[in-house]
């Protein structure tokens, strides 16, 4: 009723305005001669309006009625009754607009389908090389350029799967499958492919994770988290004898995995930032090789998952980083 009085306020003023310039203009005119003629007009003009204004109401009731409250879902959106022909035509308008929508929808997904095609093909692409360029390392093991060329490959490898990662990301409701997975043996493979890394780095592993506990995840996101973690703390652990603790454990929120290294922390102006794309803040940019994406991949990843993560960290002291599984 509101919008109906708003939509109609400035008619309704409109013929007043009029009816009062009619009745002093016919007045002077000497066109009433007594007060019934008055009241007979002012009673077959508010009549009239009044009937005008019942009918555009009725007409117009679903229109005016659907504006008025908060759609409950699109199809609620594109129902609008009523036999006035502004309710029809917008009734049509929206109809139209929507199958515009649909068709924009799905140029869109076929768009992002070929995009991800595109980045599935040229990673694989990519990593056929990477694996002749390591064959040829094992054969010139002990050179001196062999490690340095190691190094790099790895580098390209980890670039090469997050950009995969990132890209599957966009449809990864249909690119997971939840089972059971024990925690202790995917930790424990993620370990051994890093072990390289651990070693350059002079960093020691420390798992502390019951073979029992067991998640129910799915098992290669799971891995790409925990990849994550382990090569962020790997990173920003300095000094020998340093060490990366990987434990598992049942709290009142459900069983947790926490990957606690012993490095040089995040600055407090950073850490609120840490989930956000892009934001490498003063670590990143001073140890270099950042993108400032796995930690924002790994916070989608959780999202997606309905696990929960949570970061606590220390200047100078190290970073603990917490995947809760609630279910």
């Amino acid at each position: 009723m509101k919008i109906f009085l708003l939509d109609h306020m400035p008619f309704v003023l409109l013929y007043l305005f009029n009816m009062i310039f009619l009745f002093v203009f016919y007045r002077r005119l000497g066109g009433f001669e007594t007060l019934a003629n008055v009241y007979y007009f002012i009673f077959l003009s508010s009549f009239l309006l009044a009937i005008f204004l019942l009918y555009r109401y009725l007409s117009g009731k679903g229109l005016y009625e659907k504006l008025s409250r908060r759609p409950t879902d699109l199809e609620d959106t594109l129902s609008i009754p009523g036999s006035a022909p502004l309710a029809e035509r917008v009734s049509q308008l929206l109809h139209e607009q929507y199958n515009l929508f649909q068709e924009q929808i799905q140029i869109y997904k076929r768009k992002q389908a070929e995009h991800l095609n595109f980045i599935h093909q040229w990673v694989h692409q990519m990593k056929t090389p990477i694996s002749v360029i390591h064959l040829i390392l094992q054969e010139n093991e002990g050179e001196p350029y062999a490690e340095n060329i190691r190094q790099e490959l790895e580098g390209i490898t980890r670039g090469l799967n997050m950009a995969m990662n990132m890209a599957r990301l966009g449809s990864f409701q249909h690119d997971f499958t939840v089972e059971r997975v024990s925690l202790h043996a995917l930790v424990s493979g993620v370990i051994n492919e890093q072990k390289r890394y651990f070693i350059r780095k002079k960093v020691y592993p420390e798992v502390k994770v019951d073979p029992d506990i067991s998640v129910r995840s799915d098992r290669k996101w799971l891995k790409f988290i925990i990849e994550q973690l382990l090569v962020n703390a790997i990173k920003y652990t300095e000094g020998e004898s340093k060490k990366v603790i990987v434990s598992a454990y049942e709290n009142g929120q459900g069983k947790v995995l926490e990957v606690k290294d012993q490095g040089v922390g995040i600055p407090s102006h950073d850490i609120r930032r840490v989930f956000e794309p892009f934001y490498t803040g003063e670590n990143g940019r001073k140890f270099g090789e950042s993108t400032g994406m796995g930690l924002y991949l790994v916070h989608e990843v959780c999202k997606k998952l309905d696990h929960k993560i949570e970061i606590e960290s220390e200047l100078g002291d190290g970073t603990s980083v917490r995947i809760i599984f609630c279910n």
